[in-house]
């Protein structure tokens, strides 16, 4: 189709303008994503086109699913990063950190085999700058993130004498704080919507119930969630006790009754006979715990299309969004930050400071009345 739009307009090179203009012809891409309209099928259309871009400009295939393959080929680079990976373990860091690191430092050795690398003491700066440009464009959570991963992979294969030069030393550092950012919260009548959608009378349901409570009504991480035991629950003190998974240390919170009579629903009438410690489980067989990369992202969004909730692709929705709105509606009810980073789990309340940003009715408190200090002098 791209080949066929591209004759009809005379052209013989690809151009990035080319194929917005053939994405918006033939699917009417733009208008649907600015609407919030846009379908994950339509969204395959669009990557076509960035894909065709990514290969002009960088001289590789970058948007790629990993899904059912591994990233890599190679078994050189199979072996540096499982031994890299062991680093990782060695240095105790959480599984989530070490799936990141793993998998972005995998994704650089891809790209480097597609430009002819064939050892890791062949790595230079200006393959990791070049790297590095295939990240413009990207969120600054993201580009952090792949940051850090490359930063502990040079540092590691430097302490094995793998590579001369610590390149550590060398990935730039980002100078835009993450406190920039305005968290992603939920109006209070949408997330009534969200929670009036949930079928209670089905196991899913119940499931689904009792993680969305944990979620926004005592503010667990998705990590957290999904890591819950029996041993967690302490039923007689009405506590929930449990270690964070990215800060490590032991939180002690309130088990309030909506959400603790939600999890003994589920236990009692909705979860499978499964032999697992964990309280949630998949409803699909084989009956298994939630894996580490999974989200529980199409959870939210199963409940928001039932609730006829409009989904924005400029938004974020997913389950840590129901933490930030915790957060926020602690804050509009006068609830001291210190008091509030003891709920979240934050180690201080500088994480928490985030959430003044969508607290409207405190922030048009602050602005200076012009007029009249203008008046005034």
């Amino acid at each position: 189709m791209l080949l066929e739009f591209a004759q009809e307009r005379d052209e013989v090179y690809y151009s990035e303008k080319l194929g917005i203009d053939f994405v918006e012809k033939n699917f009417n891409i733009l208008q649907k994503d600015f609407d919030g309209t846009l379908k994950q099928s339509e969204v395959q259309n669009l990557r076509v086109i960035r894909m065709l871009g990514d290969f002009q400009l960088h001289g590789s295939v970058l948007r790629r699913y990993y899904k059912h393959k591994e990233i890599l080929n190679n078994q050189y680079f199979i072996e540096v990063i499982s031994n890299f990976k062991q680093y990782c373990i060695d240095k105790e860091y959480s599984t989530v950190t070490i799936g990141h690191y793993t998998k972005q430092s995998a994704k650089f050795l891809d790209y480097g085999d597609s430009h002819g690398l064939t050892s890791c003491n062949e790595i230079n700066l200006t393959l990791i700058n070049n790297y590095i440009k295939t990240l413009a464009g990207y969120t600054y959570k993201t580009v952090e993130q792949q940051l850090c991963s490359l930063r502990s992979f040079f540092k590691y294969l430097h302490l094995n004498n793998i590579t001369i030069t610590d390149y550590s030393l060398k990935i730039p550092m980002i100078q835009s704080r993450k406190q920039t950012r305005i968290p992603s919260v939920w109006p209070v009548d949408d997330l009534k919507k969200l929670i009036l959608a949930i079928d209670r009378g089905n196991p899913m349901g119940k499931r689904d119930y009792a993680m969305i409570l944990l979620a926004c009504h005592l503010g667990l991480r998705v990590s957290d969630i999904k890591k819950l035991t029996f041993e967690n629950f302490h039923w007689n003190d009405s506590q929930l006790v449990f270690v964070q998974s990215k800060t490590r240390t032991t939180i002690s919170l309130p088990l309030v009754q909506d959400v603790g009579w939600a999890v003994i629903d589920y236990l009692k009438y909705g979860r499978p006979n499964v032999e697992t410690p964990h309280i949630f489980v998949r409803h699909i067989a084989p009956f298994l715990p939630f894996s580490e990369d999974d989200h529980l992202y199409q959870i939210i969004v199963k409940y928001m299309k039932l609730a006829h909730i409009p989904i924005s692709s400029k938004k974020r929705v997913g389950m840590h969004s129901l933490r930030h709105t915790l957060a926020s509606l602690l804050l509009e009810n006068d609830t001291p930050l210190p008091t509030i980073s003891d709920i979240l789990g934050h180690v201080d309340t500088e994480s928490t400071a985030v959430y003044l940003k969508v607290d409207i009715k405190k922030l048009k408190e602050c602005p200076l009345n012009i007029k009249k200090d203008i008046n005034h002098e």
